[in-house]
């Protein structure tokens, strides 16, 4: 039997209870995945299949132009959206976006996101060579884009080596989205000492939401409302972080991105919410938790054997 390695279990009713981030026990954090995916390789997904029931090759053109519109009309069409709120959000970057879409990233970096590591370009960190150079490549880039260290990482796809939380530690990365478990941070053990695991979500995902499960144009509105209702009612006793996992692909096309607005002013004009980026949800947990995340065993001591 293997256990979690990384994060013991405890029920989440049994946590105890972190004093809310200005009293506002619901924290959003909007995630905008912004991404690169190459020409001249196969693309992570598509939103249409070759014909004839052929396996797309490259030069996979629909599709690539399917990921671009969001690079040149979704990231405007959010970005103005946001600006319009004074909402900041975190942009989760493949960091070769720096040289192939500089002027994006300089707009990013002009409104104050958040920028959040996820690799180089849109690959796993499953499927390339030498996984600490692409971490420590993906970071230095990073900081030269901002000229602040970037302090958390989501991986593409979330995917992980049996090691990567260990050389993301070592490259003093803060804060790890990869293990959507729980609707707060938790302590998760390292080879180099405590890093904290930060929220991330499948659920109010557009990617599951409209490519994968290919659900109505108002089913991120709904499913907001939805978690409201329940997060409401919970939050009484223990903060509550509500995340929108975003692709501007996805959630800035013209009939998506008018549902996520309403969604987004339901949020804006609530008394007991506060947005937050990456860092931010990262600060506020420490503090409101205090531990340091002492109470956790080394990691060769958890680990399966």
């Amino acid at each position: 039997m293997w256990p979690n390695p990384r994060i013991p279990y405890q029920l989440a009713r049994d946590r105890k209870r972190l004093e809310p981030l200005d009293g506002k026990p619901i924290m959003v954090h909007l995630a905008m995945n912004i991404e690169y995916w190459p020409f001249d390789r196969p693309m992570p997904r598509g939103i249409i299949p070759a014909p004839h029931g052929a396996q797309p090759q490259p030069p996979d053109v629909p599709n690539y132009s399917w990921v671009e519109y969001g690079m040149r009309c979704g990231m405007s069409r959010m970005m103005d959206m946001l600006e319009q709120r004074n909402v900041r959000a975190s942009a989760f970057l493949n960091a070769q976006v720096a040289d192939v879409y500089p002027s994006l990233v300089d707009a990013v970096v002009k409104a104050d996101w958040e920028l959040v590591g996820h690799g180089w370009f849109q690959q796993s960190l499953k499927q390339v060579d030498d996984e600490v150079e692409v971490i420590r490549k993906s970071l230095d880039r990073l900081q030269q884009a901002s000229g602040k260290k970037t302090r958390a990482w989501l991986g593409a796809g979330l995917g992980e080596s049996y090691d990567t939380p260990d050389h993301l530690k070592h490259q003093q990365v803060e804060f790890l989205h990869d293990w959507t478990l729980d609707d707060l941070p938790n302590w998760m053990r390292t080879k180099h000492g405590p890093m904290v695991a930060l929220p991330y979500t499948f659920e109010l995902n557009d990617v599951p939401v409209y490519a994968i499960q290919h659900s109505s144009s108002d089913e991120i509105l709904k499913r907001l409302e939805a978690t409201l209702s329940v997060f409401e009612r919970e939050a009484e006793t223990q903060t509550r972080i509500l995340t929108f996992g975003l692709h501007p692909h996805i959630i800035g096309v013209p009939h998506i991105a008018y549902y996520f607005e309403k969604a987004l002013d339901i949020l804006v004009n609530r008394s007991d919410t506060v947005f937050v980026t990456s860092s931010q949800m990262g600060d506020w947990f420490i503090d409101a938790d205090g531990t340091n995340g002492s109470e956790l065993l080394p990691f060769n001591d958890a680990a399966p054997t």
